[in-house]
């Protein structure tokens, strides 16, 4: 996303206050020394060291078949590097995990990701896609809108902040006219500015109903200030309690206060309206292509390039199970940024949002690049 050019997942939003050395020419694993290589992009950020496949802890334990559909929404938009292997990888279908496997490892050499200065740990996250109810027109408690870029969005830099947007009178009028729906409370509003899309099943002025998504279209250019950390700077929450159940019961607490918990965070962002026709499908990331649940992460762009597979070890954040899964680099955010840093897409519901809100892991990866032949 940059499709949600800024977004960032629940826990680093909410929680976190949160050069490029290439390495040498990687060897194929179990191949003699020189026999295959691996030709690499630029990365600023990332050092990637080149391993055998046993590195990978739980390699042969993920049913990996189902990052397919994942890979090839990739190769829509692939990367001079993954041409050939896009074009093999729409013919493979492969019929099992054991065959989609041995393919992976065929073609590609797994790289142990790491920082410049050789550290390899680092932090995993989550987002989701949120479902929210509103109006399309301001009505009983649907008070709060959502917007479309202003007109005048590109002739300010920075545009405009959350609070004077909502006080200035100069600054409310360049909203008039681009309301898009209204939702119930400004929580509801923010945590869809956050994970820059979302779904709203909205009620017509016909009084119909329908799913239809928003689309991230432009975000003010001021600073992200995470609110959880604002609660934390003043004492009202402690460092590891900012999620969004406990902010919204601050808020609930609290009412008083919320105009000043909301502009705390002076960024703002501006959607568009896309249909829904298929609720199976998920937003596009920064790569262009549709997200899918479990098997796409936004990454830095600086450190991994869009559509390289990733091997994950992490774990999930409520049973603390072991989540060791090959996934596809489809997504970025403004506060995903060095080598060892995934922001793990897990869908839409219910369920999603509460495993994204507590998702906050030490995390290792490896990228799987294309041999050199």
């Amino acid at each position: 996303m940059d499709r949600r050019s800024w977004r960032s997942t629940i826990a680093a939003a909410i929680v976190l206050t949160l050069a490029a050395c290439s390495p040498p020419l990687g060897k194929a694993p179990g191949a003699e020394a020189g026999s295959v290589t691996t030709t690499t992009p630029p990365r600023e950020r990332a050092r990637w060291v080149a391993v055998t496949w046993n590195e990978l802890p739980g390699w042969d334990g993920d049913a990996v078949r189902e990052v397919w559909p994942a890979l090839l929404r990739s190769c829509e938009k692939p990367a001079p590097s993954w041409a050939v292997l896009c074009a093999q990888a729409r013919s493979a279908a492969p019929s099992d995990d054991g065959a989609a496997r041995a393919w992976l490892m065929q073609r590609l050499v797994p790289h142990r990701v790491e920082a410049v200065d050789g550290v390899s740990e680092g932090l995993a996250t989550g987002y989701f896609e949120p479902l929210v109810e509103a109006s399309r027109i301001a009505r009983g408690d649907y008070r709060v809108a959502l917007h479309a870029p202003p007109a005048d969005l590109t002739t300010r830099k920075p545009y405009w902040t959350r609070q004077q947007l909502e006080t200035l009178p100069q600054a409310k009028a360049s909203l008039v006219g681009r309301e898009i729906a209204y939702v119930t409370h400004p929580l509801d509003a923010l945590m869809l500015q956050v994970q820059g899309s979302g779904r709203l099943r909205i009620v017509e002025s016909d009084g119909r109903t329908r799913l239809v998504r928003l689309a991230y279209a432009g975000n003010n250019d001021q600073a992200y200030k995470s609110i959880g950390s604002w609660l934390i700077e003043q004492g009202e929450l402690r460092p590891g309690e900012a999620s969004w159940p406990a902010i919204r019961e601050w808020a609930r607490r609290n009412p008083q206060r919320i105009n000043e918990l909301l502009w705390s965070n002076p960024r703002v962002v501006f959607f568009r309206e896309e249909a829904l026709p298929d609720p199976n499908t998920g937003p596009r990331g920064s790569a262009g292509v549709a997200l899918t649940p479990g098997r796409s992460i936004a990454v830095d762009p600086l450190s991994i390039p869009y559509g390289t597979p990733v091997w994950l070890d992490t774990s999930e954040p409520l049973s603390r199970k072991p989540l060791r899964r090959l996934v596809i680099a489809q997504d970025s955010g403004s506060a995903i940024v060095g080598a060892v840093r995934a922001d793990y897409f897990w869908g839409w519901g219910s369920d999603a949002e509460v495993q994204a809100g507590r998702m906050k892991q030490p995390l290792r990866m490896w990228v799987l690049w294309p041999q050199r032949l």
